[in-house]
């Protein structure tokens, strides 16, 4: 059976909008939970350590609102040409 373009890139889009994005959505997720574990739990009475786990943190809760937003603005132009 073979696979035309649009099929082809139509399989591609379903492949990242249904597996990559959500896997990398985790991923972000629980970074921001090590970050939150190691601030409240691990790092206890040293300043360095709770201040590099916030900023692990930070960076979890940034990487999931880029990509929340991103894969938003992603599926409305897809919506909007119909693919």
């Amino acid at each position: 059976m073979t696979m035309t373009f649009a099929q082809f890139v139509g399989y591609l889009i379903f492949l990242l909008d249904t597996m990559v994005v959500p896997f990398i959505f985790g991923l972000a997720f629980i970074s921001f939970l090590w970050g939150m574990v190691n601030y409240y739990f691990l790092s206890v009475g040293n300043a360095e350590k709770q201040h590099n786990a916030h900023v692990f943190m930070l960076w979890g809760i940034l990487g999931m609102v880029l990509l929340f937003s991103v894969w938003g603005v992603v599926n409305l132009a897809l919506s909007i040409l119909g693919i």
